[in-house]
């Protein structure tokens, strides 16, 4: 019984730690995480994966990029949903 009660706390940091952890296994999950550095928005992690699984992960980087260049911007991540998006628009309307 002691032996289970020393293991314990040990299986548990380590669970812990491996929480931690980024596990990245496909390319678009690689960019969104890339994405959500570069824009500074670590609370919309699944929604730049799914945007990078869907389009051109270079026009996002190149896009989010330019973005964070610009220092007068203060929600990185809202501005570039919206140069994305009315990007799709203007795609859109010329077909």
């Amino acid at each position: 019984m002691e032996d289970i009660k020393k293991i314990l706390p040990d299986y548990m940091n380590e669970l812990s730690d491996r929480g931690k952890t980024s596990r990245v296994y496909e390319s678009h999950q690689l960019t969104g995480l890339r994405l959500t550095e570069i824009l500074e928005d670590p609370n919309h992690k699944s929604l730049y994966m799914r945007l990078a699984k869907k389009n051109d992960n270079q026009q996002l980087i190149a896009l989010a990029e330019k973005i964070a260049e610009r220092k007068n911007i203060k929600n990185k991540g809202a501005y570039f949903m919206k140069l994305w998006y009315k990007k799709d628009e203007d795609i859109s309307r010329e077909k």
